[in-house]
């Protein structure tokens, strides 16, 4: 599991055992298979490169197996931990023993790298050789902790998929360092916040695969001493107390890594508090600040929302103000978009509620699998929701995937996220079975009632809404409750059984439907969720995209490349309400794609037009222009060009409407 709640006290609704659930064909499995078979082992050349990202080569270095300085990012030990977290997951999934023994020796490697203390962080131990005073924990944005944070959740993983202990072991003696610095920091009075704070979130699963109660009771500690922080940022989401926090703020990773550690604390031990902070932080980012694909984060500097004239700060990767949410430089770091899952995910398990799955879904469906191309090796930074060819301004993160990136931190997080995807499919409570994310795949269940059975999945989901789903092998005198979500964006769904069929209307949108599996041993039904092609508009102060709308399917959202579009400017499309979209297979590098054809207006300009900022508006017509929209995770992967998820609307008097 990715986070084993199945003993939390407070707990709603709890993951099933990594082992009982698997993709099995389609969708989800695709991704699946090429993460494993193409993402991770081109991750792993590029981490074991001294070259390129000098990872490995600097646990070689501390492990004293080689001579040299340290290179690469501050960070780059914590993402190699990812990296491993992904290969020890797929490594089982496919039972790859080779894969595991390779894993031990990189172990191994880290283990002698790691200082008698239980200090881990190659910058700092190769940099501190032959210094009287070390330089641990000077500096917050050395991402030591971060880089522990990581080693406590691949640590907690490791031992449940396979039961070895050679990672934890590392783990813990990193965990009693980290216990002493913060002891130390306190009684100095000079207590820090750790950026982009993984650890909060790896000592509990620390606690959870240990059952030690001191990483736990640390884990509190650790984020109630935020409170104790001397000139702390709103970039750290630490200028004032977390119980008074009103607005999700500051750089998006930190601040979606902090709230996911603080709901995991809250699965673990009541606090009212916390719990209000979570509501109201999960209210401000997705009424106002999460974009159409779950892209999060929007810019890549803004001020705060919280400082004013006297306490103004830039802030890098940032939520920004409510609304404020660009396309062209939409940021969005692939990072952020985890993050968000993270914390969606422990909120679900607080409160089994449709509206968090909606956004896991969202954000894995476009902006996770937006951030790697179709053939597995090419990455996005940030994730845009318009591409122009060329730019009067310059970005700090290429416009095009890339092998690799200099901040290399989401290529393995991703690789991570889509590994463990699975996971995604169920969580239980003691007699019901809650339906995430849609797919085909086979489940076995035992709930804490005695119920024991299997489910298998058969659908083509996202691409088509039908989904079957069996019920087998399955104790016929244990009472079971299938939860069916039906999707917010869903405003039609069916539900047929051998016996009977029910249908429901926009008023269970967002909900879920109880299915009671009757007392056959073996049941078969059927949701069936309508797909029409939906066209979707922004809150009118969401301003760049003012009198424009985006094009849906299912959970999918669609873009438009000027490859598809008889490569003219994309500012010249319009589309219409009345619009009529053909759903058609289409293959972008031998991947199946569910793209839509259809009609647009294309403006022509009867004067050219001029590059002057403001200019006369020229005489135009329309001419039709055929379209093909594809999913948004699909663009980028052909010849580069334009691309646009918001298109300019032509608003006409709707048919059988006033004129």
């Amino acid at each position: 599991m990715l986070t084993d709640t199945t003993q939390s006290p407070n707990v709603a609704a709890s993951p099933l055992p990594s082992q009982n659930v698997h993709w099995t064909k389609g969708f989800w499995k695709d991704a699946e298979e090429l993460n494993s078979e193409v993402t991770i082992p081109q991750l792993k050349k590029m981490f074991e490169s001294p070259e390129i990202s000098h990872v490995v080569e600097n646990f070689r270095i501390c492990a004293g197996e080689t001579k040299g300085k340290f290179g690469g990012t501050d960070f780059g030990d914590g993402d190699f931990y990812k990296w491993m977290e992904a290969a020890m997951y797929s490594a089982v999934e496919n039972q790859e023993e080779e894969q595991l023994q390779e894993l031990e020796k990189y172990i191994a490697l880290i283990g002698k790298a790691q200082e008698a203390d239980g200090y881990i962080s190659t910058k700092q131990i190769i940099s501190d050789r032959g210094r009287t005073n070390p330089t641990r924990f000077e500096n917050i944005n050395d991402f030591e902790v971060y880089n522990f944070g990581h080693l406590f959740t691949a640590a907690a993983l490791y031992k449940r998929l396979t039961g070895r202990e050679s990672l934890l072991k590392i783990a813990e003696k990193a965990a009693g360092c980290l216990e002493q610095m913060y002891r130390t920091s306190e009684e100095n009075g000079h207590v820090k916040t750790a950026v982009c704070p993984s650890h909060y979130m790896g000592l509990i699963e620390l606690y959870r695969v240990t059952d030690n109660i001191k990483y736990l009771d640390l884990a509190e500690r650790a984020i109630e001493l935020r409170d104790q922080v001397i000139d702390g940022m709103d970039d750290n989401q630490d200028r004032i107390p977390l119980k008074k926090h009103e607005k999700i703020i500051g750089h998006a990773v930190r601040a979606n890594y902090l709230y996911a550690g603080v709901a995991d604390l809250c699965l673990e031990r009541e606090d009212d508090e916390y719990l209000k902070v979570l509501h109201r932080i999960w209210r401000n980012l997705t009424d106002q600040k999460l974009y159409l694909t779950g892209g999060c984060g929007a810019l890549y500097n803004g001020a705060s929302p919280y400082g004013d004239f006297f306490h103004h700060q830039l802030v890098h990767q940032a939520y920004g103000y409510e609304y404020q949410l660009p396309n062209i430089t939409a940021y969005n770091e692939t990072c952020a978009n985890i993050g968000l899952v993270l914390f969606a995910y422990r909120m679900f398990q607080l409160e089994p509620k449709v509206e968090y799955m909606d956004v896991i879904e969202r954000v894995m469906c476009n902006a996770n699998l937006a951030a790697v191309s179709l053939d597995g090796k090419k990455f996005f930074y940030e994730n845009m929701l318009r591409r122009e060819e060329e730019l009067p301004y310059k970005l700090v993160w290429p416009t095009q995937r890339s092998e690799y990136i200099l901040s290399y931190c989401c290529p393995p997080n991703l690789a991570r996220t889509i590994a463990e995807s699975s996971e995604y499919t169920y969580l239980v409570s003691s007699d019901k079975v809650y339906f995430g994310m849609y797919g085909a795949s086979e489940a076995s269940f035992k709930l804490n009632n005695g119920a024991d059975f299997t489910i298998v999945q058969e659908t083509k989901y996202p691409y088509e809404g039908s989904v079957i789903m069996r019920i087998e092998n399955r104790t016929p005198d244990r009472e079971v409750s299938l939860m069916l979500r039906i999707p917010g964006w869903c405003e039609h769904a069916c539900l047929k059984t051998d016996k009977t069929i029910k249908k429901y209307d926009h008023s269970c949108s967002g909900t879920y439907i109880e299915y009671k599996i009757p007392q056959e041993t073996n049941t078969k039904i059927e949701l069936i969720l309508d797909m029409p092609v939906r066209l979707t508009i922004a809150h009118p102060m969401v301003e760049e995209t003012a009198n424009q709308a985006a094009v849906e399917r299912g959970p999918l959202v669609y873009c438009l490349e000027s490859v598809d579009a008889g490569n003219h400017q994309l500012s010249d499309l319009y589309l219409s309400p009345e619009d009529q979209f053909d759903p058609v297979d289409i293959q972008i590098h031998g991947r199946k794609i569910k793209a839509l054809l259809g009609e647009f207006r294309r403006i022509v300009y009867e004067e050219k037009r001029t590059d002057d900022l403001y200019q006369r508006l020229p005489k135009y017509h329309f001419d039709k222009q055929d379209v093909k929209l594809i999913p948004y995770f699909a663009w980028d992967n052909r010849e580069y060009g334009q691309m646009r998820v918001y298109l300019p609307l032509l608003l006409e008097p709707l048919k059988g409407g006033k004129e």
